[in-house]
C-alpha cells in the first residue's frame, strides 16, 4: 500500500500506456484523485457517474500504473479499494507518438511557431530521460527553468526585444562556455517566447488605468 505523498509529475513515455488515460472519464478520475483519494464509491458521488463504470476504469488506470492503493476497507459486506494518483500532473511525452525525430526541425526561422514546439518537444523528451535515470542513481539533477513576461508597448517592437534577447544570452554563453577543461560538462539552453493569456489581474489594472 501506498505510504509517501504522490510524486510532483510523471511524463509518460510507453504509447500504450498513454492511450489508457485518454478517455475523458479516466482523464477525470486521474485528476481528481490527484486531490485526494478516494475509493470507487466515494469517486463516483464526486464525479456524478456509476461505481459500476468506475470501478472498470480504476481497475485499468492501475494496471497501467496511475494508480496506487492507499488502503482496504471494510464496508458492510464489500470490501473498498481506497485508491489515489501516483502523481498530480502527468505530461506525455512528445516521443511516444510515431514519426517523431529524435531533433527538432531546422532552424530555417527562429520566429517560426512549429520550431518552437519542436525545441519544446525535445526538452520535454530529455528531460525527462534525464529526471529517469537521476532518479535511478539518487543524484540530484542540475536543471534551471525561467518564467518571465515582457509587456511590449506595440506587436512591432518584438523583433528588436528578440535581437536584445538574443544578444544577451549570446553574451552569457560565450563568457561562461569553456572548450578545454577536461570533464567539462554541456548544457541545451532553449528561450521561446509567446503571446500570454492575459490575466485578471492584469485586465483589472488596464481598465482601471
Amino acid at each position: 500500500m501506498a505510504t509517501s505523498a504522490p510524486d510532483s509529475l510523471h511524463v509518460v513515455a510507453d504509447p500504450a500506456r498513454a492511450a489508457r488515460a485518454l478517455s475523458p472519464i479516466r482523464r477525470q478520475a486521474l485528476a481528481a484523485l490527484a486531490q485526494a483519494p478516494d475509493s470507487a464509491t466515494g469517486l463516483a458521488e464526486r464525479l456524478g457517474t456509476s461505481r459500476q463504470l468506475l470501478n472498470y476504469h480504476l481497475r485499468e488506470l492501475e494496471k497501467a500504473g496511475f494508480l496506487e492503493l492507499v488502503e482496504e476497507r471494510r464496508k458492510g459486506n464489500c470490501t473498498e479499494r481506497v485508491m489515489r494518483a501516483k502523481a498530480r500532473h502527468w505530461l506525455i511525452d512528445p516521443g511516444a507518438l510515431a514519426g517523431l525525430a529524435d531533433e527538432p526541425l531546422p532552424p530555417a526561422d527562429r520566429f517560426s511557431a512549429t520550431y518552437l514546439v519542436a525545441l519544446a518537444a525535445r526538452a520535454i523528451r530529455e528531460v525527462a530521460g534525464l529526471i529517469a535515470k537521476a532518479a535511478g542513481s539518487k543524484k540530484r539533477l542540475a536543471t534551471l527553468a525561467i518564467d518571465a513576461d515582457v509587456r511590449l508597448a506595440r506587436p512591432a517592437d518584438f523583433p528588436a526585444f528578440a535581437e536584445d534577447l538574443a544578444r544577451a544570452i549570446g553574451e552569457v554563453i560565450a563568457r561562461h562556455t569553456d572548450d578545454t577543461t577536461a570533464g567539462r560538462r554541456r548544457f541545451r539552453i532553449v528561450a521561446g517566447a509567446w503571446p500570454a493569456k492575459e490575466s485578471k489581474a492584469s485586465t483589472v489594472e488596464r481598465e482601471e488605468t
